[in-house]
């Protein structure tokens, strides 16, 4: 991974802080400046760009607040990450100027920078973190392991696709010849024969039903019988008076009759028995019985198509099961026996590398005033995958998480002293407070340490101590000016006789004298 550092650290609007702007520089940077300054709020718009919740700040935020990091990437990149909140109160991220989200950010930071605090660390957040620290000391590699196990579960999972022991296959192979045959007999001809049929049978239907009420109809307008409408006109008109007077009614009854006759010649005509074939509408009947319990069975007769190519080839699988399924066994065999001699290798080499960790990491404890301490790196687990850090402030008491047992200041001194042994040199760390509850030599100590580390990556740390911020590459002041009506923040670089004031400032206070200015003279001088 390319190697980044903070370039730049911007916050607007955040409580105290009007408008600050940092310029960080290469190896150690410090922060001091008096308590309620707004060192922490500083931190805050840091954590806001890393995509943090901003629990911290939240209730600092103002209405335009604004915070941004620059980030420089490999030496020849630099990404800019950027929250900011509206009118309504939510915050808004952006990576380069482009819209972007919280997660977003904190997916980047975990490439770029991790923060130590007295209460909470990325690096120990989680086990696995403390398994990548052990194996990045060991130089632990578990690929093959990994590659095995990966084959293992997809040799078991190919095993159990054919379908079990030999007389659970043979009862699927039943039961899959038993649909095939099913299917194959339906002898479906396409996805829209179902459809296809049904309009043909409706057709047909139509066509005999039509027949059937034109023959009864031909029957009762003219038929042989005396029932038969026609020749009963013709009797009752026959009986019609001779005379003048009724000639002209007789020619309109007579014509009448000649015009129904033809009208049931015409109707004679369309009468065809041979128009439709009763065994066709008999077939087609069938067939949409046939199509129709299939269609329900597998939803529609184009899912049933599909079954059946599926149930082919599941019948192909299963008929060379038998021999597929030995050389699988043989192959889970072997596999496992891998997986079991490679996970014993990687629990040794891990076993092997949190004993090392573990040595030196106790061997800067001292320097970070935790003497009294005891920590160790544990593995368990078959691989050794299981990893935790067991720590006790004091000899004579049990150990435990160190999440659990380590103080806040506890935690922040284990983390430097794990820093000093396990750097991720490619990334910015960050120390809030680190030095907190200690003085004196151990002071000088942890400042070293810091210092130690800046020669690796880059550093920023927050800090109360004047023997630790003398130790530092850079220093800035974070100012608190109290006005008649407001309170603003400032922030600035020191250099030269402005750095021996703030160095003196710390050890004496608010007055400087002349003796705390040769003292901070002097801490600065033996700096290195």
């Amino acid at each position: 991974m390319p190697k980044s550092s903070l370039l730049e650290l911007y916050a607007h609007g955040l409580g105290v802080i009007q408008d600050a702007r940092l310029e960080f520089g290469p190896g150690f940077n410090v922060l001091t400046g008096e308590t309620g300054a707004g060192k922490t709020l500083l931190l805050g718009a840091l954590d806001l760009c890393l995509g943090g919740d901003g629990s911290v700040t939240r209730a600092a935020i103002a209405t335009d607040m604004r915070a941004a990091a620059v980030f420089e990437m490999g030496g020849d990149r630099e990404t800019v990450l950027t929250r900011e909140s509206g009118a309504s109160g939510r915050l808004r991220s952006a990576i380069d100027g482009a819209s972007s989200s919280a997660e977003a950010l904190r997916s980047l930071a975990d490439e770029l920078i991790v923060i130590h605090g007295q209460h909470d660390s990325l690096t120990l957040r989680n086990r696995g973190e403390v398994l990548r620290l052990i194996d990045a000391r060991g130089h632990v590699s578990v690929s093959d392991l990994v590659a095995a196990r990966r084959a293992l579960r997809e040799a078991q999972a190919e095993r159990s696709s054919l379908g079990g022991d030999a007389e659970e296959r043979l009862r699927e192979l039943d039961y899959v010849a038993f649909q095939i045959a099913e299917l194959e007999g339906a002898a479906i001809r396409s996805a829209h024969e179902l459809d296809e049929t049904l309009d043909e049978l409706t057709r047909l239907t139509e066509l005999r039903d039509g027949q059937a009420a034109l023959v009864e109809v031909l029957d009762q307008l003219d038929a042989d019988g005396d029932a038969a409408v026609l020749p009963q006109f013709a009797r009752v008109l026959a009986r019609l008076p001779k005379g003048d007077s009724y000639d002209a009614a007789r020619e309109t009854l007579r014509a009448a009759l000649e015009q129904s006759r033809e009208a049931v010649h015409e109707l004679a005509a369309l009468s065809d028995p041979e128009s439709f074939d009763a065994s066709a509408l008999k077939e087609l009947e069938d067939r949409t019985t046939v199509l129709q319990a299939l269609a329900r069975k597998f939803g529609s007769l184009e899912s049933a198509l599909t079954s059946l190519e599926e149930l082919r080839a599941r019948q192909r699988v299963l008929d060379n099961a038998s021999a597929r399924t030995v050389a699988l066994d043989a192959a889970i065999v072997s596999l496992d026996g891998q997986v079991t001699e490679l996970a014993g290798v990687a629990r040794s080499e891990r076993t092997a590398a949190a004993s090392a960790l573990s040595s030196a990491v106790a061997a800067q404890l001292p320097r970070v005033a935790l003497e009294h301490a005891r920590l160790r790196f544990i593995v368990a687990g078959d691989d050794g995958s299981d990893a935790q850090i067991l720590f006790t402030p004091n000899p004579g008491q049990p150990e435990g998480p160190l999440q659990a047992l380590a103080s806040g200041g506890e935690l922040s001194r284990v983390l430097l002293a794990l820093s000093l042994e396990s750097a991720h040199e490619d990334i910015v760390a960050v120390f809030d407070e680190v030095d907190a509850g200690v003085s004196g030599q151990v002071a000088q100590q942890i400042g070293e340490c810091l210092r130690e580390l800046g020669e690796r990556q880059q550093v920023l740390a927050v800090t109360h101590l004047a023997s630790v911020a003398a130790k530092a590459d850079h220093h800035f002041v974070i100012e608190k000016r109290i006005g008649s009506d407001d309170v603003n923040t400032s922030v600035r670089a020191l250099r030269g006789e402005e750095r021996v004031d703030e160095i003196a400032r710390m050890l004496a206070g608010d007055e400087i004298t002349v003796e705390s200015r040769a003292l901070a003279q002097q801490l600065l001088e033996t700096q290195r």
